[in-house]
């Protein structure tokens, strides 16, 4: 029973603490390790940035060793193919994609004039641009789903102001109306794409595209859609 007694005795007694100083110095021990280890995950993030950075401008650089032995279309097109695009020279019905291999048909067509682009999804930014102004035929341009493509990218788009057709800048997140509106210069466009583009009020960003292009035919904005909806999807119900 005695022994019963102290057992139990020793499940109400409060747990034996080591003294004030080891206390302190376990604690100091430990917030130490927690400190360092936070500072080693913030220089490990801080690499991983500058290496997606670097990778970014890398695959955004000019070729303008390219453009200086092939010309323009071929910078631009091995460009577009190094970023996973496509491309179609003038009097071509099929694109030109990458695959396992180069392409060697892109040099052959060296004299010929670039019409159309597919660089939807591609990380194409302001500065791989660089590689497309060049281009004094490019009727169809494929940029919708490029999350570096914002605002100042599309105001470089004006040098297409007498040739290009066909734009899509849909689904870029970085593009909002005052990208939008800088297209005004591109007084040949046929066709606008702007579906799951982000502005305050489609309606209203609609009329003014349709106002400054009016021979141009928008589509991914519902006029009747508060919210940015884009043609042609389900509304709330009401």
């Amino acid at each position: 029973m005695a022994a019963l007694r102290a057992v139990l005795g020793c499940r109400g007694a409060p747990a034996l603490r080591p003294p004030p100083g080891q206390s302190r110095g376990a604690a100091g021990g430990l917030l130490q390790r927690l400190g360092q280890w936070f500072y080693e995950v913030e220089v490990v993030m801080a690499w991983g940035e500058r290496l997606r950075q670097h990778r970014l401008r890398s695959r955004n650089a000019y070729r303008s060793f390219l453009r200086d032995t092939y010309g323009e279309n071929v910078a631009a097109a091995v460009f577009t193919l190094s970023c996973g695009g496509g491309v179609r020279f003038e009097g071509q019905d099929s694109w030109i994609r990458p695959e396992s291999h180069w392409r060697p048909e892109v040099l052959r067509l060296r004299d010929v004039p670039v019409v159309a682009l597919d660089l939807s999804g591609s990380p194409l930014n302001y500065n791989g641009l660089d590689n497309l102004v060049p281009l004094t035929r490019l009727q169809h341009l494929d940029l919708s789903g490029c999350p570096h493509l914002d605002d100042w990218a599309l105001g470089r788009l004006h040098v297409f102001g007498d040739t290009l057709q066909e734009l899509s800048v849909a689904r870029c997140p970085r593009v909002t109306e005052r990208g939008l509106a800088t297209l005004h210069h591109l007084r040949e466009l046929r066709r606008l794409d702007v579906e799951g583009v982000r502005v305050p009020s489609p309606g209203l960003v609609r009329i003014l595209l349709e106002e400054m292009l009016p021979d141009c035919q928008v589509l991914g904005m519902d006029l009747g859609d508060g919210t940015g909806t884009p043609t042609g999807g389900e509304k709330p119900p009401a």
